[in-house]
C-alpha cells in the first residue's frame, strides 16, 4: 500500500519528461514531490519552517511556468534540495540542507537499505521487501525462458513462426526506463535522510563565540596592537582611494562606454577583493579570545570603520552603476552588479554583528547563504528580459537593440508591440519579425508537457 504513490508518481513522471522538453511538465513534478513528501513525512510539515521552504518551492514552480528561463529553472532545483534536506532535518542549516537534499535525491533508497551501521535500519530492512529474493524469483526464470525459447526456436520451424509473430512494438522501453528512473527518485525523496557527521556538527554548533583555554593577557595585548595598526593602515588605504575615485567622477567629462565599462569592472574587482580581505581578516582578529579582551575597544573601533568604509565603497560602485545604465541601458550584468553589492551590503552587515555580539564564523555562513537563497527565489520570480528591454526601449540614452534581440523569448511580444507602434529601419524589422515567427512555432510545437504561460497568450 505504502508503494502506490511511488508507482503511481513513477507512471507520471515518464509521461511527464519522456522526450520532453521542460515547460508546465517541471511544475507538476515540483508538486508531485511536494505530495510525496507529505504523505511519507507529515510530521515534518507540522514545523513553520518546512512550509515556509515548501511555499518557495511553489512560487519557484509557478516561475518555471511563467517564464520557463534558466535563472527559474536553477532556483527551482535549488528550492528542491532545499526543501528535501529540510524534512530529513529540521534545525540544520540551509547549506546542510542543501547537502541532504542532493544526496537523498541520488541515493537515498541505497542508504535506507544498504547502510549496515545502524541496527534499526538493519530491522527496517528485514521487515521490507527482500529485493534481492524478489529479483531472483522474476528475473532467474526470465533469463532461463528467454534461453529455452532460442534453443527450441531452432527446432521447430513452426515453433520459430510462432514467436517470431508476436510483436512487442507496443512496448516502449525507453519509456519503461524512465518510469523506473522516476519510481527511484521519487523513492529516495519519499524518505530524506542525513549526511553525518555533517548534519549532527551542524546542529550542535550554535552562533555565539566562546572562550578558548586560557585567556593570556599579554599575548592578547600584542594580537591587538597588531590588529590596530593593520587595519588603522588599511583604513587610511581605502579612504585616499575613495578621495581619488570620487574626485575623478566629479571631474571627467569621459562619458564613453568603455570608460564607464572600466570604471564600473575595477570598481567591482577592488570591491570584491576589498570584502573578501575585510571579512578574512576580521574573522582572523575576532576568531578566539581577543573577544572577550577588555581592552579590544580601540580594535572594534577600527574595524566598525573598515566596515564603514567599505559601505561607502559600495554606494560608490551603486552610483557608478546607475550612471552606466542611465546612459547605456540595462543588461544582465549590469544587474549582476546590482544584486552583488546587495548581498556584500548584506554579508557587511552581518560581520558588524559578529564583531558587536561576539559570533562566530558559522553565523556568517549560515545568515549569508540563506540570504543567496532567498534572493536567488525572488529573482527568479521577475521577467528581467521584459523590464531590461522595457527600460532600454523608453529610457536608454543609447543601446544594442542587437542584445535585445539576442534575450530569451520573454521579451518577444514586447519587441513586436514596439515594431508596430514605432517606424524602424529594415534590420532591426527583421530581427524582431524572425524572432516572432520562430516563437510562434515553438509555442505552437510544444507539447502539453511542455506548455508555457505564453502559450495561452497566443491563443
Amino acid at each position: 500500500m505504502k508503494h502506490i504513490p511511488l508507482v503511481i508518481g513513477a507512471l507520471l513522471f515518464s509521461t511527464l519528461f519522456h522526450k520532453q522538453g521542460i515547460g508546465l511538465n517541471l511544475s507538476i513534478f515540483s508538486v508531485l514531490a511536494l505530495i510525496i513528501l507529505v504523505f511519507y513525512n507529515s510530521a515534518a510539515f507540522r514545523q513553520k519552517s518546512t512550509l515556509a521552504y515548501a511555499a518557495l518551492y511553489l512560487v519557484t514552480a509557478l516561475a518555471v511556468f511563467i517564464y520557463n528561463n534558466s535563472l527559474s529553472i536553477i532556483a527551482n532545483t535549488v528550492a528542491f534540495f532545499t526543501l528535501v534536506g529540510h524534512v530529513s532535518e529540521q534545525n540544520s542549516s540551509i547549506y546542510v540542507n542543501w547537502l541532504n537534499g542532493a544526496y537523498s535525491f541520488i541515493a537515498g533508497f541505497f542508504h535506507r537499505n544498504f547502510n549496515l551501521k545502524s541496527k534499526a535500519q538493519k530491522v527496517a530492512v528485514k521487515k521490507d521487501i527482500d529485493y534481492l529474493h524478489l529479483a531472483k524469483i522474476i528475473g532467474t526464470p526470465v533469463a532461463v525462458v528467454f534461453i529455452f525459447i532460442s534453443l527450441y526456436k531452432n527446432g521447430n520451424p513452426m515453433f520459430n513462426d510462432l514467436i517470431n509473430g508476436i510483436n512487442f512494438s507496443f512496448i516502449n522501453f525507453q519509456w519503461i526506463l524512465v518510469a523506473v528512473c522516476g519510481y527511484y527518485l521519487l523513492s529516495n525523496i519519499s524518505k530524506p535522510v542525513i549526511v553525518d557527521p555533517a548534519t549532527t556538527k551542524d546542529a550542535q554548533t550554535g552562533n555565539d563565540l566562546e572562550k578558548h583555554g586560557e585567556i593570556k593577557t599579554e599575548d592578547l595585548k600584542k594580537e591587538h596592537q597588531f590588529g590596530f595598526i593593520l587595519i588603522t593602515a588599511l583604513n587610511a588605504l581605502i579612504i585616499l582611494f575613495l578621495i581619488t575615485d570620487v574626485t575623478y567622477l566629479i571631474t571627467s567629462d569621459d562619458l564613453r562606454a568603455s570608460s564607464f565599462s572600466n570604471q564600473v569592472h575595477d570598481g567591482i574587482n577592488a570591491l570584491i577583493a576589498s570584502i573578501i580581505i575585510a571579512i578574512i581578516i576580521i574573522l582572523y582578529f575576532f576568531r578566539g579570545n581577543l573577544n572577550f579582551y577588555t581592552k579590544n575597544k580601540s580594535l572594534k573601533l577600527v574595524a566598525y570603520i573598515w566596515i564603514a568604509l567599505n559601505a561607502i565603497l559600495v554606494i560608490n560602485i551603486i552610483i557608478k552603476d546607475f550612471q552606466y545604465i542611465y546612459y547605456f541601458g540595462l543588461t544582465y550584468k549590469r544587474i549582476g552588479v546590482l544584486i552583488y553589492l546587495v548581498l556584500t551590503v548584506i554579508g557587511l552587515a552581518t560581520t558588524f554583528i559578529k564583531v558587536k555580539n561576539i559570533k562566530n564564523f558559522w553565523y556568517l555562513f549560515r545568515i549569508n547563504t540563506l540570504t543567496a537563497f532567498s534572493i536567488l527565489v525572488v529573482s527568479c520570480t521577475v521577467n528581467w528580459d521584459s523590464y531590461i528591454t522595457i527600460y532600454n526601449l523608453n529610457y536608454a540614452k543609447s543601446m544594442d537593440f542587437k542584445y535585445l534581440v539576442k534575450l530569451s523569448n520573454n521579451n518577444t511580444f514586447i519587441l513586436k508591440n514596439y515594431m508596430d507602434e514605432h517606424v524602424l529601419d529594415r534590420d532591426k524589422v527583421f530581427a524582431i519579425q524572425k524572432k516572432y515567427k520562430n516563437y510562434l512555432n515553438e509555442l505552437k510545437d510544444n507539447s502539453w508537457q511542455e506548455i508555457q504561460f505564453d502559450n495561452f497568450k497566443i491563443k
